[in-house]
């Protein structure tokens, strides 16, 4: 699929100053929203923005600030949401999580329409994205790959990595998910993190300390 057809936008959202992206396509005006986190007015408006319609919810794990935007987007838009299986659990707890760490009162979050796994495609009309499963920050996180675009979750940041010591984090895992699936991807690839800055594959195999770290160790064996 062309991405010069292809609209990209972003809003930070919440407490947690979390990137809320909306991937859509110019020939059809559909649009993928990938980790509504919070404030589903300022979601809402982008897509007015943008001017395209909501028609698939995706979240790249389940913690409280990538899904507590969920059910007012998908009771708004209609749009199946759609996670990993493995962070299911994860986001059935996420009222009680709000609570202790918000003191936010919150719904549950709808249980997924349909379960992500590693190599199916998130597509609507005009626009395809791959999903990479990359658990490390949790069992279920996930990426999505398309257009030239990495859509990291908090899987990856510039210059860093995300957190692995909140239950179902894992440090040796997110390493291996970083250096066996994203390093492998072109240079050019634009990550969109799930909090930050953007940046580039080339860029975090560069200067990443992380990826650098675990880069040396696998050529040392």
């Amino acid at each position: 699929m062309d991405a010069t057809e292809w609209l990209v936008g972003g809003v930070v959202v919440g407490l947690f100053q979390e990137n809320c992206y909306i991937i859509g396509s110019k020939r059809t005006g559909e649009a993928i929203c990938f980790d509504p986190g919070d404030e589903v007015d300022e979601i809402r408006a982008l897509a007015r923005e943008m001017r395209v319609k909501i028609t698939r919810i995706a979240c790249s794990h389940a913690h409280l600030d990538h899904i507590m935007a969920v059910r007012a987007l998908k009771e708004e838009t209609g749009a199946p949401f759609l996670l990993h299986r493995d962070d299911l659990e994860l986001a059935r707890r996420m009222p009680e999580s709000a609570l202790s760490m918000l003191g936010r009162r919150e719904l549950p979050t709808p249980d997924p329409d349909h379960f992500m796994a590693d190599g199916d495609d998130v597509e609507i009309p005009g626009i395809s994205l791959k999903v990479l499963h990359t658990p490390g920050h949790t069992r279920g996180s996930i990426c999505l790959y398309g257009g030239g675009m990495l859509f990291s979750g908090d899987t990856l940041f510039h210059g860093s990595i995300g957190r692995t010591d909140l239950p179902g984090g894992d440090f040796d895992q997110i390493m291996e998910s970083i250096v066996t699936r994203l390093m492998t991807l072109p240079d050019e690839t634009v990550v969109r993190p799930g909090h930050m800055d953007e940046t580039t594959i080339g860029a975090e195999r560069r200067h990443n300390p992380f990826v650098l770290e675990a880069l040396a160790e696998l050529r040392g064996r």
